[in-house]
């Protein structure tokens, strides 16, 4: 028995403990296939959700559910395995924080103990420990009912049960019920913490001491051991401008809490939202300048969800220990597929005869209209998307051209060009795919323009400030742009409440689009797997590969070790002075590396997991050091 010093644990079993409620499974594998089993199943978990927020009596809700259940052993056994396979995940993380508390740790559940045991088994919890209730069996393993008797099975029986176990001590409780707070009863000077990982009840945490989002986070509170070095739930995301629904589920699914919001936000309203965040997630429109970094307490890392990366800047990130990542290739043969839909759009005049059409015009003509075979088209900038572009359209027997200001080679019988100015006099449709640094800013303008053939085509799906758009509407006004598509404008509208401004508006043969190129189902979700990926690698251990503004380090995972993650001023010996700490606190290494570049430093040291917390920080205070992180 624990004695009045010692902290006692009180477990809930059905969605704490495991992911579910046991009930609600049991019923959903026994009436599978069954008449109407689709209904009863669904009944049974409308009762449970009524019994869980309070909103009947427990007893009420027990004998309502088991009175439509129609299951024998072989279904009670098939759901205890699905539960052992379905531990909550923070629980499975910690299992070891049980081998060493095993003595004062005690399940208590309104369910079965028939499917609790089996899990309890896995976290070496002693079947006295366990307070459940349990069924009754026919002759022919069928369920009758269960044991009425039993205290569990009645109104407030949490605290009756435990009430007679006479515990002593810190005591601890925590569940996901309204009901788990009713312990309270029998020992009020108890702390409930409502368990949230799984479902979170409105009842249950208003009655709570602490609301917890996992039992990371209960380790954390109360000062003990944790298998990871802090909770993810505490880690905050924001994800601003209708980033795929993806890239939020893969961040909770790891244990972070994700705030989403479908527009952009200012300067100054990003400075204020981003104090307490840990990942922010954006797309174009945000810009993360210096001054809202400044406001980032805890900001560790920025996703630009898209290829470019011009509207954060990277320097001032650098500085503030931030990595940031992007998705240079998830998103190309989109936007490659929008040019070449957009290229015979234009030469057949699609644009045009569509708007007749609707407005009752039936205009059969073929003039200028054209095929897109045998056509040249100029590609300025051989990147990602201008490589992809130009496969595309060699393959659709277009004459490809290109031209960039580093060495790139051709795909297929793609020309290079020597000058920008070469091409532009070559081209019957010119696509510019360049990224946002400041020089390209103004790129083509009316002296480019000039240099094109007539009745040439022009899109634009790269960045806005490449194009001088005025000049770009007076050729198209003039004659000499015969058809034109952007996606990318100078100044774009911060949401879909904003007008869209541009002189390019009410032009004929002109596709306008809102920043799309990306924007397809399939790129999306790719440009959120990959990034969520990079964020979380760089969060959970440190990998920095495909970072835009850190050095790049490919790091092992971390087995049995500590790892110390150090972002310093890149100035000489600051890999000796830590070295020196971890000698004097006679810390052993198990491995080291280091990456730099111009302005700053990266040091991942992993040590053994025991040593002396005045190391930490020691190395906090070395001169130079940016951001220091421990993780395990």
């Amino acid at each position: 028995m624990p004695t009045s010093k010692q902290k006692i644990f009180i477990i809930d079993f059905d969605s704490t403990l495991v992911q579910v409620e046991s009930l609600d499974k049991l019923a959903e594998l026994a009436l599978a296939g069954k008449p109407d089993g689709k209904e009863i199943a669904a009944e049974i978990q409308a009762i449970t959700k009524r019994g869980m927020e309070g909103e009947i009596p427990f007893s009420d809700s027990l004998a309502r559910r088991m009175a439509l259940l129609k299951a024998d052993k072989t279904h009670v056994q098939a759901a205890a395995e699905y539960l052992r396979a379905h531990v909550t995940k923070s629980f499975e993380r910690n299992k070891s924080f049980f081998s060493g508390h095993k003595d004062n740790v005690y399940i208590i559940s309104g369910g079965f103990r028939e499917m609790i045991a089996p899990v309890a088994e896995l976290f070496g919890i002693a079947q006295n420990h366990i307070l459940a209730n349990t069924l009754v069996f026919d002759a022919a393993g069928g369920i009758t009912g269960f044991d009425k008797k039993n205290p569990l099975a009645g109104d407030g029986g949490k605290a009756d049960c435990l009430k007679t176990l006479g515990l002593k001590g810190e005591i601890h409780v925590i569940g996901d019920g309204a009901s788990d707070a009713d312990i309270k009863k029998a020992y009020p000077n108890a702390k409930f913490f409502a368990f949230t990982e799984n479902v979170r009840r409105e009842a249950a945490v208003a009655k709570a001491d602490y609301a917890i989002a996992s039992f990371d986070e209960f380790l954390y509170i109360n000062h003990l051991p944790m298998t990871v070095s802090y909770p993810k739930s505490r880690i905050k995301a924001l994800l601003l401008e209708n980033i795929s629904p993806l890239a939020a589920a893969k961040l909770r699914e790891e244990g972070y809490t994700v705030e989403t919001m479908q527009g952009g936000l200012s300067e100054e309203e990003l400075a204020e939202k981003i104090k307490d965040v840990s990942i922010l997630g954006i797309r174009s429109r945000t810009q993360v300048t210096a001054a809202a970094l400044a406001n980032a307490r805890r900001l560790v890392a920025v996703g630009s969800f898209c290829i470019g990366t011009d509207n954060v800047d990277l320097g001032a990130a650098l500085r503030k220990g931030v990595a940031a990542f992007n998705a240079p290739y998830s998103n190309t043969r989109s936007v490659a597929e929008l040019v070449i839909g957009e290229i015979i759009v234009l030469l057949r005049r699609v644009v045009e005869k569509n708007a007749k059409m609707h407005s009752g015009c039936w205009d059969k003509s073929a003039a200028n209209s054209h095929e897109i075979r045998g056509k040249k088209l100029g590609i300025i900038g051989y990147g990602n998307v201008g490589s992809q572009v130009s496969a595309l359209a060699e393959a659709l027997g277009m004459d490809v051209y290109y031209y960039d200001t580093a060495e790139k080679l051709g795909l297929g019988n793609a020309k290079n060009c020597a000058s920008m100015n070469e091409l532009l006099k070559i081209a019957d449709a010119v696509t510019v795919h360049v990224d946002g640094r400041p020089q390209n800013a103004g790129l083509i303008g009316e002296p480019q323009f000039a240099l094109m053939k007539d009745k040439c085509l022009f899109i634009n799906v790269s960045r806005g400030a490449t194009v001088d758009v005025p000049a770009l509407a007076k050729n198209i006004k003039n004659g000499k742009i015969i058809g034109a598509a952007a996606d990318v404008f100078p100044r774009e509208p911060k949401d879909s409440k904003e007008e869209f401004v541009s002189e390019l508006r009410g032009l004929p043969n002109v596709i306008l689009t809102p920043h799309i190129g990306g924007s397809t189902k399939e790129a999306q979700d790719n440009i959120a797997a990959f990034v969520c990926n990079r964020l979380i690698e760089y969060v959970n251990s440190g990998n920095t590969m495909y970072s835009v503004n850190f050095p790049q380090v490919q790091l092992p995972p971390l087995v049995n070790s500590h790892r110390f993650l150090h972002v310093h001023k890149n100035v000489p010996g600051m890999l000796s002075k830590i070295d020196a700490i971890l000698y004097k606190h006679k810390i052993n290494i198990e491995g080291q590396y280091l990456k730099t570049n111009e302005e700053v430093g990266y040091v991942i040291t992993d040590v053994c997991s025991k040593y002396d917390q005045s190391v930490i920080a020691a190395i906090r205070q070395i001169p130079g050091t940016i951001r220091f992180r421990v993780l395990y």
